[in-house]
């Protein structure tokens, strides 16, 4: 009889244990969730850098992320750091993104550096990634960024509603941080003495930065270097969204935080995520077919016809609803 109240006590014993065991691990999980967006709050604390015009002027209201209204983004990929004062650098990589969440689809035109255009806050004509190196030696990055989103949407037409710099000089300790990127490269060649083969191809930080500067070796040039740009960009967003990258949010947010800038709030993101989401699955490419170099004055250009030009005008607005 002793024996059977015995067992019958460790049996009363064992939900309790299981339950404490539970709550810990609850516990536990939600210190570490907590962890992990107070650090995602700090990150994003450091990369933001609004400009000074709160709108466009091209739009009659700020964009509202609640009512799930069309925007727009300018990414710049820069050479220079935003810790070395003095040191402004350029924008070697523009990329403009439309996000419609009503068509659930994303659009991205890569714009060549050398494209001729009006820098709309000097007046004069220029190649247009000059305009974030002119407003950078006048005012630093957020001015360098401003000048840019000037320039663009005066070229473009369109809202430029918000921009987001990437320096590529320290794009590698992002790509360290996820645990490097996969690639599909579609152009066997060599840079800066590694070797790059056809098909995927498994980059570290200095790989993908290497992988991401040639341009010389490339018949496309400018445009297949923005094209490798954006495979790390898009290997990256897939890895730090894997469950493995949460062992590591803090050498991630720590990237982030020292290499990206941006005039999007905390907030911002967090609306971005819960109401825009869906469109991420559809991502197209716009591509300028019919551009050409030419030499002006003994300067290079890349010109954009007109035709071609009012045609990608006409395509965003539409995606944009304006």
């Amino acid at each position: 009889m002793r024996s059977d109240k015995h067992s019958g006590k460790k049996k009363r014993k064992w939900p309790k244990v299981v339950g404490i065991i539970m709550l810990l691990l609850v516990l536990g999980g939600g210190v570490y969730a907590y962890t992990i967006w107070n650090s995602l709050n700090d990150a994003v604390g450091a990369m933001h850098d609004p400009v000074k015009r709160e709108k466009s002027e091209k739009r009659a209201e700020k964009v509202t992320f609640k009512e799930k209204d069309p925007f727009s983004v300018l990414l710049l990929g820069t050479d220079g750091s935003f810790e070395r004062k003095g040191d402004v650098g350029r924008s070697d990589s523009m990329i403009v993104l439309t996000v419609n969440p009503n068509e659930k689809s994303v659009k991205m035109l890569s714009i060549p550096r050398d494209t001729r255009t009006e820098i709309v806050d000097k007046g004069t004509v220029d190649k247009i990634n000059h305009a974030y190196a002119f407003g950078s030696a006048k005012g630093g990055p957020s001015e360098g960024a401003e000048w840019a989103m000037n320039t663009v949407e005066n070229m473009l037409d369109i809202p430029i509603d918000y921009y987001a710099t990437i320096n590529m000089d320290g794009f590698k300790d992002i790509v360290n941080a996820v645990g490097g990127v996969t690639v599909n490269n579609d152009l066997d060649f060599t840079y800066q003495g590694i070797h790059f083969p056809k098909g995927q191809v498994e980059l570290d930080g200095k790989k993908a930065l290497a992988f991401s500067r040639m341009r010389y070796e490339d018949p496309r040039g400018d445009f297949g270097r923005q094209l490798r740009q954006r495979d790390i960009i898009q290997g990256v967003i897939r890895e730090g969204a894997s469950l493995s990258s949460l062992w590591n949010f803090d050498d991630i947010f720590d990237a982030l935080g020292k290499n990206v800038k941006t005039n999007l709030s905390f907030k911002e993101m967090v609306d971005i995520q819960k109401n825009y989401k869906d469109a991420a699955g559809k991502i197209e490419q716009i591509d300028i077919k019919t551009g050409q170099g030419s030499k002006i004055d003994g300067v290079y250009y890349y010109i954009i016809p007109d035709a071609e030009l009012g045609e990608i005008q006409s395509t965003l607005k539409k995606h944009l609803q304006i």
